[in-house]
């Protein structure tokens, strides 16, 4: 029957050290790409709202347009209608016909008036948004500008770390497969409660690595000891000594 190796403390701290180093440097290159992915889906976002406002304003733009052409047929009618009555009223038989073709004409010389009128008005409406669509053309333009440069510097970086990253991911894998599952499970609880994702801190001019919390000389001593796993009082991070944290490299 097989049998299974128990490691010691030292041991699992060490395996759990060089799990920290590598995610450390994992976590180093996502860094380098800081907030760029985050950016980069924000001025997607952003254009595509330009966009739509955009083809809004070209629709706003169009729909006044028709209106102008249905005020400018409404002049053709109703100067067609003026000619009309003037012809008329040279074969009017009384003063009462003469009267009620005067005030058809009068009404059709004002609808001329009031679609010109209309036809002013939707001019400066239309000069309005014209001016809108101007400053949303610009402004996508200079949205798409930044966003070819961020999508660039963000392709740069991924670009140069690709290879590194691929490998240090590749090393994580082995190094979790080394590590104690239950502190497996305790470690990455505890990476996840911090930005900067140490969970594995050394002691270092009598505090913790993680959150500067002063450690009692004796408990400094039992981490030097190596005999159990100890966590800091006040953040929770796994400690170690200083000593056994410089001599674990990732290779």
């Amino acid at each position: 029957m097989a049998t299974v190796k128990d490691f010691s403390v030292e041991e699992k701290l060490t395996s759990l050290i060089h799990l920290q180093k590598i995610d450390s440097k994992l976590d180093e290159i996502r860094i380098l790409k800081g907030e760029l992915p985050i950016e980069v889906a924000d001025l997607e976002d952003e254009i595509q709202g330009l966009h739509a406002r955009k083809t809004r304003i070209e629709e706003e733009i169009n729909g006044v347009n028709e209106f102008i052409e249905q005020r400018k047929a409404a002049i053709v009618e109703a100067e067609a209608l003026v000619k009309k009555y003037e012809k008329q009223s040279d074969n009017v038989k009384n003063s009462r016909e003469f009267e009620a073709i005067n005030k058809e004409i009068e009404m059709q010389q004002l609808e001329v008036k009031l679609a010109e009128k209309h036809i002013k008005d939707a001019n400066e409406e239309i000069a309005e948004k014209a001016v809108l669509l101007e400053k949303a053309n610009k402004n996508i333009a200079a949205k798409e500008s930044a966003l070819a440069n961020k999508k660039g510097e963000l392709e740069k970086i991924i670009v140069a770390n690709e290879k590194e990253e691929k490998e240090y991911n590749k090393l994580a894998e082995e190094a979790k497969k080394a590590v104690d599952p239950r502190l497996l499970a305790s470690y990455d609880k505890i990476r996840k409660n911090y930005r900067n994702g140490l969970a594995v801190v050394p002691v270092q001019r009598d505090a913790c690595g993680g959150c500067f919390y002063s450690i009692p000389p004796q408990k400094q001593s039992e981490i030097r000891q190596h005999k159990k796993v100890m966590v800091c009082e006040n953040c929770g991070r796994i400690l170690v000594d200083d000593e056994l944290n410089n001599s674990t490299e990732v290779k």
